[in-house]
């Protein structure tokens, strides 16, 4: 019999906003989508993750419960892809499950550093029939790495050119960058804030999950002794490698930052915040080592038209468009992506980078988890 050649991805990303479901056929001469599917986050469980993204005094109970309901969900994600595509188990070599991050403390002033992503692989695997990769952040860490970005080889897989310097970001809840160089190392990081601020601030004030487009925050007018004020943050000043999630870019933080700025209209706030994503970004571009020809953006933000004009207006003369143009719909970049590492995994091949993560070397990532 041959050996299947289609990998499932699985991703819920810091926007916990849904589950990433799609499949890939990859061999030795092609990537290429065979579907995909967005799959919806009950509002109560939704509200568990985020109570466990929230530092305090957190139940054991409530995380095992909300570990094995994610699981369950999960599994539900890919049986529904699966029904949809007409795949039996036997033509899925395996499953490749990010998880549902709700804890990442990045090595920092040498405290013990770990990445916690739940989700029961074990549920997933029973459900399906399928095999599981899970756990792919904490063997990087152990090594002393970041455990993130870890999508910077899949970008160099599928998007490097051999004549310009490139840049994938992927603007989810946080922002993550990948430089593509034509000569040199491969480097990514986190650049700040993505979508996760404006987010918020669309849901305290028009009620919405997300502002649709940018809308809300293109009729809003920039603050400039706000964004300042936002842009002095450590973290932007920090040299990679560097990682970062809701630990510090939470509604806590934006409302000390906020405090001295009670006169501004909420969509001038709004306006601001979106100046944030992009400046960060814009500025974490401008200071690599070597001049960007290409930058192409990935994740729910490249559907925010307004905050890809503002930075494109950053970036001025350096082209910024959608991984579409490259071949993959923006949606499913980062699903696609744990697909390719769980065929790394079986494959017994490395899947981070050293040179992104910091970590003492390349490594395999993920723990297999039979049905």
């Amino acid at each position: 019999m041959n050996t299947p050649t289609i990998f499932i991805g699985l991703m819920s990303g810091t926007s916990v906003d849904g589950i990433d479901a799609v499949a890939v056929n990859i061999n030795t001469d092609d990537f290429s989508m065979v579907g995909a599917h967005s799959h919806p986050l009950p509002d109560a469980l939704r509200q568990r993750i985020l109570k466990l993204c929230t530092g305090g005094e957190d139940s054991v109970q409530l995380l095992a419960d909300t570990d094995h309901q994610l699981g369950e969900l999960f599994a539900e994600a890919t049986l529904t892809l699966m029904k949809q595509l007409q795949l039996t188990p036997d033509q899925v070599a395996a499953i490749g499950c990010h998880g549902q991050t709700v804890r990442h403390s990045p090595p920092e002033n040498n405290l013990p550093a770990n990445s916690l992503q739940i989700g029961d692989p074990n549920i997933i695997a029973a459900g399906t029939g399928i095999a599981v990769v899970a756990d792919f952040r904490r063997k990087d860490m152990a090594l002393g790495g970041q455990g993130a970005p870890l999508v910077p080889a899949f970008h160099r897989e599928l998007f490097s050119h051999s004549q310009k310097n490139r840049v994938i970001v992927n603007i989810g809840g946080i922002a993550n960058l990948t430089y593509l160089p034509v000569e040199g190392n491969c480097i990514g990081f986190d650049s700040g804030p993505g979508n996760v601020l404006m987010d918020l601030w669309s849901q305290q004030h028009l009620g919405a999950a997300f502002d649709s487009g940018g809308d809300w925050a293109a009729g809003g007018v920039l603050n400039q002794q706000l964004l300042e004020r936002l842009l002095s943050c450590d973290y932007f000043c920090q040299s990679a490698p560097k990682s970062t999630g809701r630990e510090l870019f939470n509604w806590n933080w934006l409302e000390s930052q906020l405090m001295e700025f009670d006169a501004i209209e909420s969509q001038d706030i709004q306006a601001t915040l979106s100046a944030l994503t992009a400046s960060s970004i814009s500025h974490a571009i401008q200071a690599l080592s070597a001049p960007v020809e290409e930058v192409y953006i990935c994740g729910g933000g490249a559907f925010n038209r307004n905050l890809m004009e503002i930075l494109q207006q950053y970036l001025q003369d350096t082209p910024v468009a959608s991984t579409q143009v490259l071949g993959i719909d923006p949606n499913w970049v980062e699903a696609c992506a744990f697909a390719w590492l769980a065929k790394r995994r079986l494959e017994n091949k490395t899947g981070s980078l050293a040179s992104v993560t910091g970590a003492s070397r390349d490594s395999i990532l993920g723990a297999l988890y039979l049905p």
